[in-house]
């Protein structure tokens, strides 16, 4: 059964994206950071200077990839994509020439870089940003993006006023759609990160675009499936 919860221009959903995407309105942009299925969930502290130093609690949303029916589901569910993490599953991806480079800033035991497919006619485009901007964002996820980098995407797609993010975790795609000024559509399995979620997304919006901080707005459940 899934929750939905309407906080402003955002409406959050409790639940597996696999029930809630069918009922849902296409929207003009789909990104999202799905799992990857390599085990990142549970990952232990970290004791090196870069971001993310904390450790997390396993939960097991991480031991396989989305299969190759969802990402059908994805294409039907919004005129454009931008999916990270797309070099694991390159048989589900259709060609395209809009690929996103996130070069983390550090040569580190990980990757340099993460990849970012897109369904944009655009060329390649690359940003740097050093991964630490994560823990100066709040590291509350093992796999969060900075809050810039999903805004980069959105300008990437900049003529995108809704957005859908089916894997949506802490809700770093939402508080950038905040600080936009899009419409956002969020789904997560988890409970601690859909709470985790509505309190980032309530206080980003809360701040807005160009108006001072006020106190987050009050989450409003709108019924059950």
């Amino acid at each position: 059964m899934a929750e939905k919860v309407v906080i402003g221009n955002a409406e959050l959903w409790h639940g597996d994206c696999r029930e809630v995407l069918p009922l849902l309105p296409v929207h003009d942009l789909l990104l999202t950071d799905p799992p990857y299925g390599i085990g990142r969930d549970g990952k232990p502290p970290s004791t090196s200077s870069h971001g993310g130093h904390k450790g997390y609690e396993f939960m097991g949303w991480d031991a396989d990839a989305p299969p190759a029916w969802l990402f059908g589901l994805m294409h039907e569910k919004a005129a454009n994509l931008i999916i990270w993490g797309a070099n694991y599953y390159p048989q589900h991806l259709r060609p395209s020439m809009g690929w996103l480079v996130w070069d983390k800033g550090q040569r580190i035991s990980q990757s340099d870089c993460e990849l970012a497919y897109s369904t944009l006619d655009k060329a390649l485009r690359s940003m740097t940003l050093n991964r630490a901007a994560i823990a100066q964002d709040g590291a509350v996820h093992p796999t969060q993006k900075p809050v810039q980098v999903m805004a980069w995407c959105l300008d990437f797609a900049d003529k995108a006023q809704t957005v859908l993010n089916p894997f949506m975790g802490s809700g770093t795609t939402g508080v950038a759609c905040a600080q936009l000024g899009k419409a956002f559509t969020g789904i997560e399995r988890e409970r601690k990160y859909f709470d985790i979620a509505c309190e980032r997304i309530s206080r980003a919006q809360a701040q807005g675009t160009l108006l001072p901080p006020e106190p987050p707005r009050e989450c409003v459940q709108e019924g059950l499936l």
